[in-house]
């Protein structure tokens, strides 16, 4: 990722159980000014299957959802 693509933040949710990951998520997001970006990583299974569900309904926009081996790094926009 270069410097100009580099999100505003990054959050490790690997080995958080649902729906704790979300809770997490939607807090740091709460946090962040619209449109700023957040890195998030999520084991594979339920909370890749949830978590971006959970986020958009929240109003956020999932940007992308990349899987590196059996992480996935998900890119969410703050909504507001």
């Amino acid at each position: 990722m270069t410097a100009a693509t580099a999100p505003d933040q990054r959050l490790d949710l690997r080995g958080v159980r649902c729906p704790a990951n979300s809770a997490r998520a939607l807090v740091r997001l709460e946090g962040m000014e619209p449109g700023q970006t957040l890195e998030i990583l999520l084991d594979d299974g339920e909370p890749i299957a949830s978590v971006p569900e959970s986020l958009a309904a929240d109003g956020h926009a999932v940007v992308s959802r990349v899987r590196q081996g059996t992480a996935w790094y998900l890119l969410v926009k703050a909504g507001g």
